[in-house]
C-alpha cells in the first residue's frame, strides 16, 4: 500500500487538534489529541491544541486556524455537530461530512441501512426512553431476539453504558443504563465469536485485527485499562476471510457515506460463521495503542506518516 506524503508541512497552515469536548469519551480523546498534536509537532506542522469545553469558535478565529484534526470521540465530535460548524466558517477538517457522520453515529439507524444492503448484522430492537419497559416487555425482547442480549446507547461509543444482559431484570436494569446516556436504547442479539476490526484509511482497508479477553466481552475495561487483552495483527484469517472482512468494511462504510479515514468493528458467528457488523467509527481513537495505529504499522506506517495521511483527508472534496 502506497501512503506516500508529497505535501510540506507548511502547506498544511495552522492546525488545531480538536480534544477533550463534553462527550462521556473525553479522557479517550484527550489521550487521542495529544498523540496526534506530538505527531504533528514533530513533523514540522505548525499545530494547536483546541479543547471545545473552553469555547470552540472563539478559539478557532483567535488563533486564526486554517485546518482541524477532529480527535473528538463521541457526542458533539462524531455525530456531525463539530463537522456542521467547521463547514459553516469554511474550515477544513478531517474525516467524514457532517451527514456520513451522524449517520455512522447513530448506531440504529446504521443497522437498518446495513441491514436493507444485505450487509449482515445481529438481529436488534430498540427501546425508546420514556418508553414503558418492564420485565414484561424485556420478556418478549427476549422471545424475539435470543437468550442471551447486549444492550447499548445508540449514540455513545468505547462501550459506554453497555451491558450484556441474561433475564429479564438485568434487561431492565442494562435499558436503564443505556437510557442514563442516550433517548434510544439499542438491544441486540448475543453473538458468541471472536472480535475483528478493520481500520479504513484514504478508501484502503488496512489488515484487520482480532482481540481476546478474559473479560465477559470487549468492554470499556477491556479496550482501556486491562493489560490481559491481546491484540493480533494479522488476525489469523485465512486469505479468502481476510479479503471478505475488508470488503464488507469498505462497503459498510461507503453505504454510510464515510470518507477519509475510520474503523469497522465485526464479531464472527462462531468459529467458522459468517461477519456480523457491530459499528462503524468516523474518528476512532488514536492514542499510541489504539486499533488504527496497529493496523497502520503492520503495513509499513508509523504514527507520524499515519497522523499526516488523515490530516491529508482535510483536502478532500466533500
Amino acid at each position: 500500500m502506497n501512503f506516500e506524503i508529497s505535501r510540506k508541512p507548511q502547506e498544511y497552515g495552522k492546525v488545531a487538534v480538536l480534544l477533550g469536548g463534553n462527550s462521556a469519551e473525553r479522557d479517550i480523546s484527550l489521550m487521542s489529541g495529544e498523540a496526534i498534536f506530538s505527531a504533528l509537532i514533530k513533523s514540522g506542522v505548525d499545530a494547536v491544541k483546541v479543547d471545545p469545553k473552553d469555547g470552540l469558535i472563539n478559539q478557532l478565529i483567535d488563533k486564526s486556524i486554517e485546518r482541524v484534526f477532529i480527535a473528538l470521540h463521541g457526542r458533539e465530535g462524531e455525530d456531525g455537530v463539530v463537522q456542521g460548524c467547521l463547514q459553516s466558517m469554511g474550515i477544513p477538517y478531517t474525516g467524514s461530512n457532517v451527514v456520513s457522520a451522524a449517520m455512522s453515529m447513530d448506531k440504529l439507524i446504521s443497522k437498518r441501512l446495513w441491514k436493507q444492503m444485505g450487509i449482515p448484522t445481529a438481529h436488534f430492537s430498540s427501546v425508546e426512553k420514556g418508553q414503558k419497559f418492564t420485565e414484561i416487555e424485556a420478556r418478549r425482547l427476549f422471545a424475539k431476539l435470543g437468550p442471551v442480549l447486549f444492550v447499548k446507547p445508540v449514540k455513545e461509543g468505547s462501550s459506554v453504558g453497555m451491558s450484556k444482559v441474561s433475564d429479564e431484570k438485568s434487561l431492565v436494569e442494562g435499558v436503564r443504563l443505556a437510557h442514563q446516556y442516550d433517548n434510544q436504547a439499542l438491544v441486540e442479539t448475543f453473538t458468541s465469536g471472536k472480535e475483528y476490526t478493520v481500520s479504513i484509511l484514504r478508501g484502503k482497508a488496512l489488515p484487520s485485527i482480532s482481540m481476546e479477553t478474559p473479560r465477559d466481552f470487549y468492554d470499556y475495561e477491556a479496550k482501556y485499562q486491562s493489560n490481559q487483552t491481546k491484540y493480533f495483527c494479522p488476525s489469523g484469517l485465512s486469505d479468502d476471510d481476510e479479503t471478505v472482512l475488508q470488503r464488507l468494511a469498505l462497503k459498510a462504510f461507503g453505504a454510510l457515506g464515510c470518507s477519509g479515514w475510520g474503523r469497522v468493528d465485526f464479531i464472527r458467528d462462531g468459529e467458522f460463521g459468517e461477519f456480523l457488523i457491530l459499528e462503524a467509527n468516523t474518528v476512532p481513537g488514536m492514542t499510541m495503542t489504539s486499533l488504527v495505529p496497529k493496523a497502520a504499522k503492520a503495513v509499513g506506517l508509523g504514527f507520524e506518516q499515519l497522523v499526516l495521511n488523515i490530516l491529508e483527508t482535510s483536502f478532500d472534496v466533500r
